[in-house]
């Protein structure tokens, strides 16, 4: 059998209880010592915990609320409205209300924030002022299409969108951008799920006890109830049907941690944990 996940009832009913306990609204921190519910499970119900208190009849601590992507931009648009030109960092901090490392851990690169405002303000009229005011973007051409240059911007964006470019094969491949806390790039082979799980696996309420070349590959306890662990056994796998085809044996492994889960015939008593999910749902934590 699987692991029970708790609904949205009661994890309410949880929140209620914790608060009767402590006498108080009970922060997350308080709440997962005392229920043994990860935040992740929280999160699968709630956008956030705030919501989830909310929910629960009782009044959220608002004194460290996330702030959102649409008003740390909104903010650097009148920035630019204001000098009339993209702002430095140095200029930013003269003129916007939040710091630059908020909109680096947001969005990346400073240098990034003119993309991240286009696609931002392509359908709100009240930011035509700023738009104009940035640069167009280049476009990037092969050799064989360096006559480009002599077409028109809509001409190129076509061609940019269907032009697909060769593989170099003496550097590393990266996935898509994800700026998840101290990873990058998504991971694109099973090593790369290693390192994502060993960054999430306390949040999951997992503790590691080992992590070995042969199947399966890691050993660890997870927990099931307040001060209560049990040992599990857990393969590492990019796509969860990657287990199939390597030939392992469902009954030598409890849990599998995969990027991306594609084998819908998986046996009933092994759970797989999708990490390009579990970080849609952490990433909405508060902190």
């Amino acid at each position: 059998m699987k692991r029970h996940s708790p609904d949205r009832n009661e994890i309410i009913e949880a929140i209620k209880l914790t608060a009767m306990k402590l006498g108080r609204t009970p922060s997350r921190s308080a709440f997962i010592t005392h229920t043994g519910i990860r935040e992740y499970y929280v999160l699968k119900h709630f956008p956030n915990w705030n919501s989830a208190v909310s929910d629960a009849g009782l009044k959220p601590d608002t004194t460290n609320v996330k702030i959102d992507d649409d008003t740390l931009l909104a903010d650097w648009g009148k920035a630019v409205r204001q000098l009339r030109q993209i702002p430095a960092r140095s200029q930013y901090k003269n003129y916007g209300n939040y710091s630059t490392a908020t909109f680096e851990h947001h969005f990346g690169p400073w240098s990034q924030i003119p993309n991240k405002f286009r696609r931002f303000a392509a359908d709100k009229p009240q930011w035509s002022d700023v738009l104009a005011l940035l640069p167009v973007q280049a476009t990037i051409t092969s050799n064989k299409n360096c006559n480009l240059v002599s077409q028109e911007p809509s001409q190129l964006l076509k061609v940019a969108h269907s032009h697909k470019h060769f593989k170099l094969n003496d550097r590393p491949v990266y996935g898509n951008p994800i700026d998840f806390r101290g990873l990058r790039h998504e991971p694109v082979n099973e090593n790369g799920v290693i390192f994502l799980f060993g960054m999430v696996a306390r949040e999951l309420g997992y503790s590691v006890e080992a992590v070995q070349a042969g199947f399966p590959d890691c050993e660890a306890k997870r927990q099931i109830d307040i001060g209560k662990w049990q040992r599990i056994r857990i393969e590492f796998e990019y796509e969860s049907r990657n287990f199939r085809d390597h030939g392992h044996s469902p009954n030598d492994c409890d849990v599998i941690v995969c990027w991306r889960h594609n084998w819908q015939e998986c046996p009933d008593h092994i759970d797989v944990v999708e990490l390009s999910m579990v970080i849609k749902q952490l990433a909405k934590s508060d902190e």
